[in-house]
């Protein structure tokens, strides 16, 4: 089923400004929440991936571009992903300030004392190389930690938090303005649903402190430039909770000093020499392995013709197969020659010229007649 045009799910126009396309989200945001729509609730939570994923897109000002240009297709290698469940809507850092401001939490309620932390984002480098074969990758980020001192309950020892008696430990507050309620975040415990009356000196009543860890992160084969990889569960611990948000790789694959991907086929550019076009050869070119594999030049070859490795490209993301790899050949013209090879050029110069077809006169012929004509 094809997907529905993002300005249409955020009921927008095209040329909607940054601040109308958040206005609409918020609305639709509020209307569509699972929770607020137990009747429909599985048609709720369609609709709210759907406006997510707009918002996701219309809100970046370059996939917003590309989205106008090429459509969908143009979303590759933009870091942008479809939100597979409700959950990855709440985790993403995108919203985080839009669902503080409404009041807007996960799904099933239950205030902010037990919400999801924060995802975690980090740049990964990676050559052609191991973007083809997949590589096991050992990163280093900052994330906040339980506090050694406080063992995470932000009080000081000996001390402990209490339910907030603003919300009475709900985490939220709710506003009634005639038919209509809102809820949004208590002002006093900032969701938590508790308060500390002696913080902690180490955290400061935070229950976190950064600390530097380290992660490993498998690649898979075949990944492209700008995919952002999920790794579940290694980003920010939520308040009062041990579930942790996710960590978020955005690949970027370093230009090679061979090799040039497109899709699955790579390309190669290899110099001949006029010899081993003109009369065919057999040469050596390197392949993505490091190693080298035997191509055939067949006679006559020219200068620019592609020829094609079989099965020597990109292995595919589903494991299936491998693209392939096509060499651009380049005659190669020496700068400075031998007296020999200038002896046997001129014969060969010779030759060309004693077997131009009869009744047809060379090119440099042609352009002399031109200039002296009157």
């Amino acid at each position: 089923m094809a997907k529905r045009d993002y300005y249409e799910v955020l009921g927008v126009s095209q040329e909607a400004s940054a601040d109308e396309i958040r206005r609409s989200f918020k609305k639709l945001a509020l209307k569509n929440h699972p929770d607020r729509n137990p009747d429909n609730r599985k048609e709720a939570e369609e609709r709210f991936k759907e406006i997510a994923e707009a918002y996701e897109v219309l809100s970046d000002p370059e996939k917003r571009r590309r989205y106008d240009q090429y459509g969908p297709d143009g979303l590759k290698g933009t870091g942008f992903q479809h939100f597979s469940s409700v959950e990855d809507v709440f985790g993403s850092n995108l919203f985080a300030g839009i669902f503080e401001e409404l009041g807007l939490f996960g799904l099933g309620g239950g205030g902010g004392r037990r919400r999801r932390g924060y995802d975690v984002e980090h740049e990964l480098h990676l050559s052609l190389r191991d973007a083809c074969f997949g590589v096991t990758r050992t990163i280093e980020i900052t994330r906040r930690e339980p506090c050694a001192a406080c063992g995470g309950s932000g009080a000081q020892p000996g001390s402990g938090p209490r339910t907030c008696p603003t919300c009475r430990g709900r985490g939220q507050v709710e506003q009634r303005a005639g038919f209509f309620a809102v809820r949004t975040l208590c002002p006093s415990c900032r969701g938590g649903g508790q308060v500390i009356d002696k913080p902690c000196g180490d955290c400061s009543g935070a229950g976190r402190t950064p600390r530097r860890v380290a992660i490993e992160v498998r690649i898979p084969q075949g990944i492209e430039d700008g995919v952002r990889l999920r790794v579940p569960g290694q980003g920010e611990l939520g308040n009062d909770s041990l579930e942790r948000g996710d960590l978020y790789c955005y690949v970027h694959v370093q230009p090679d000093e061979f090799f040039k991907r497109q899709g699955d086929d790579l390309i190669c550019r290899v110099p001949i020499t006029y010899s081993q076009a003109a009369l065919g050869a057999e040469v050596d070119v390197p392949t993505i392995e490091g190693r080298l594999a035997k191509l055939r030049v067949p006679p006559g070859t020219q200068s620019g013709e592609v020829l094609t490795l079989p099965r020597l490209g990109v292995p595919r993301l589903n494991g299936r197969g491998r693209g392939d790899e096509h060499v651009i050949v380049q005659i190669e013209v020496p700068k400075k020659v031998t007296e020999r090879q200038a002896e046997l050029l001129r014969q060969l110069a010779e030759l060309e010229d004693r077997n131009v077809t009869p009744g047809r006169k060379s090119f440099f012929g042609k352009l002399k007649d031109f200039f002296t004509e009157e």
